[in-house]
């Protein structure tokens, strides 16, 4: 009982394609059918009902394509659309909190976690809401890191003034003696070295796309849902708007050549 349909995977515009990575280097011979909502971006300063409103587009545009599963690679939609997406769609759903959640209650020893995130994640509490529910014997300190974004899109992976941003943002976290560091935006990851120099080796970074990825495989696993092609998958590319230095930015996340990238109109997802 193999299932070769496509995984839908979408976020609010770039930084899910490192979720794609991720999945991509699990399962790869995976279809997948990425949405990308670059004409929107970004989802982490829009109202709760908007992501919500967005996020319910991006699914029907989804499953237009017949996918069997769809990861939500946006941690701003998983921190508010969850609920309703799993209410109203009969596909089963991968959102990035619960997964990065887990790993991080896994890695911890000193039970303090911290979470990076966009403003809407942060102010939604979402991933130490989620901890809390698992284990209420946790300290969870969270911080908002807006600027990681255009820093990693800018490709400043490496750069003086990213050091400088990371310190300021990063020292209200390493003060309160964490131990594990939850990237809670798929954009964080690209930034992972420059991160892990200025919190120190003894904090692990839980890269919410990876955790994620792994419960992409266990789901498909035991729901005997794997795709059984012994072949590399189909990979496609949808997005709303393909902005300046998009594919630059694209293949920098992917760490390869982008192909079979398509832009779709945005009232097309309106109208449904």
């Amino acid at each position: 009982m193999a299932d070769n349909r496509a995984i839908g995977i979408f976020d609010s515009g770039i930084g899910g394609l490192t979720v794609v990575k991720r999945v991509e280097q699990l399962l790869s011979g995976e279809d997948i059918i990425y949405f990308g909502d670059t004409a929107r971006v970004p989802y982490g300063t829009k109202s709760n009902s908007t992501v919500i409103e967005y996020s319910i587009q991006n699914t029907i545009y989804l499953m237009q394509k017949n996918v069997k599963m769809i990861v939500v690679a946006c941690n701003t939609a998983s921190s508010v659309a969850m609920d309703t997406l799993r209410k109203y769609f009969n596909v089963p759903f991968i959102s990035m909190i619960e997964p990065g959640s887990d790993f991080a209650l896994r890695e911890t020893k000193n039970r303090r976690i911290g979470v990076v995130g966009t403003n809407a994640t942060i102010n939604n509490k979402a991933y130490s809401k989620d901890l809390l529910k698992k284990n209420g014997d946790l300290y969870v300190v969270e911080k908002s890191c807006p600027l990681f974004v255009p820093l990693a899109e800018e490709g400043w992976l490496d750069h003086n003034a990213t050091e400088i941003i990371a310190k300021e943002y990063l020292s209200k976290l390493t003060e309160k003696d964490i131990d594990t560091l939850i990237l809670g935006c798929t954009h964080y990851p690209v930034l992972t070295e420059i991160i892990q120099r200025v919190v120190g080796e003894n904090v692990k970074l839980i890269d919410s796309g990876f955790a994620s990825s792994h419960k992409v495989k266990e789901y498909l696993t035991t729901h005997d849902m794997l795709n059984e092609k012994a072949v590399n998958g189909k990979h496609d590319f949808f997005v709303s708007d393909v902005p300046s230095k998009f594919k630059e930015i694209a293949e920098r996340f992917l760490g390869r050549e982008v192909e079979n990238l398509q832009k779709i109109d945005v009232e097309h997802l309106v109208r449904h």
